[in-house]
């Protein structure tokens, strides 16, 4: 467990400006540690005080939160197999369960049908009583819905885990004030963001980053074109995890986003058992050996253009956009003549979408966008 002093580190280092994730996992493989990080920082960097530091831990310990490093052995190990993991996670709330495996995601509309929130809840109730730890994000609709069947289940003694994009002492939105002390007693409420950070629309595609690293799998459940879950589902794409989705009428605005995810290769799921069918032999949440990059790749790297935002990560090339054409061509010649298998070519096929690099024709052709 880490000590007081490695904890003043951490938030030392993370809450300095322009040092966020991807920074702060930068300045630890150069320099070994926080602590060493923060002897040497170059003075343009403005240092988080410490007396600021110590209010944060302060604070942490008088609403009995936890503060987690990554090198804690409760912080969550699914996490560390992502390159832009967060350095510290507050948690209020069990930390044991934080690690059960495996989790699954349930996300979507946040204005969902009644049909929507049953399901959520009946699939979130079906796995837990499986023992799978159901993950959102404690927004109304979908979210919440998710969380209260997870929470029914076990003699309505089951377990959640809620991340949010506020700090962990604000329960937002406000209409979940008494889901959230209900969560932190079953499960546990998490964030990576300072006490008192209130909703910004910034913060929620860095929150989703973590629901979907934290998971073996996501499920969207509704959403509409537009939708941050859609996000989420590519940011799990990104971390390797598998994207479900459940199918709806193509009349119903908020199944086009799912509609629209299975189209592009996610699985299509209707029920529990649907669930952990796919992930089973799918997933095993071991950290890769290359978590920050090698001393010598940080010689080339400036270590000052982050802002406290990160982006969502970027894609690498795709494999298979140079077999498109603006003319459109069937997904089976993209197969066919790329050497891929499904599977990987409806993946790549996924990100440009999301990208708005291609767009779907009918006959199941793709065509690139002019």
């Amino acid at each position: 467990m880490a000590s007081d002093d490695e904890i003043l580190d951490y938030l030392q280092l993370i809450n300095t400006e322009n040092i966020g994730p991807k920074t702060f996992l930068q300045l630890i493989a150069k320099f070994g540690s926080a602590d060493q990080a923060l002897r040497n920082l170059p003075p343009r960097y403005k240092l988080f005080s410490r007396r600021d530091a110590e209010q944060e831990l302060s604070l942490a310990q008088h609403l009995k939160i936890k503060i987690l490093t990554s090198v804690s052995p409760e912080y969550p190990q699914a996490l560390l197999t992502i390159p832009d993991y967060p350095p510290i996670l507050y948690v209020k709330g069990r930390t044991d369960i934080l690690n059960n495996y495996p989790g699954v995601a349930i996300v979507g509309s946040r204005n969902a049908s009644i049909n929507g929130r049953k399901l959520s809840s009946k699939i979130a109730y079906d796995l837990t009583e499986q023992d799978v730890i159901i993950i959102s994000g404690m927004a109304r609709g979908i979210d919440t819905s998710a969380h209260k069947g997870a929470m029914y289940a076990k003699n309505k003694c089951g377990s959640t885990i809620a991340v949010l994009g506020t700090g962990a002492d604000i329960p937002y939105p406000d209409e979940n004030k008494e889901l959230y002390q209900q969560i932190a007693a079953q499960g546990c409420i998490l964030s990576e963001l300072p006490f008192g950070t209130m909703p910004v629309a910034g913060n929620f595609p860095r929150r989703n980053r973590i629901i979907s690293g934290l998971s073996a799998g996501v499920l969207v459940t509704e959403a509409n074109l537009h939708s941050g879950s859609l996000i989420t589902a590519y940011t799990a794409v990104e971390q390797g995890r598998e994207v479900m989705a459940v199918p709806g009428s193509p009349l119903e605005g908020r199944s086009q986003g799912t509609n629209k995810l299975i189209k592009d290769g996610a699985f299509l799921v209707e029920n529990a058992d649907d669930i952990i069918s796919v992930l089973q032999h799918s997933y095993s949440p071991v950290p890769h050996k290359k978590i920050i990059p090698e001393q010598s790749d940080l010689l080339t790297i400036p270590l000052d253009n982050e802002t406290k935002i990160d982006n969502i990560p970027q894609k690498k090339t795709s494999a298979v956009i140079d077999f498109i054409t603006v003319d459109g061509v069937l997904v089976d010649e993209i197969i066919e003549t790329s050497g891929l298998d499904s599977a990987t070519v409806n993946a790549e096929l996924l990100y440009l979408e999301l990208e708005g690099k291609i767009s779907r024709q009918s006959g199941n052709k793709v065509a690139l966008i002019k």
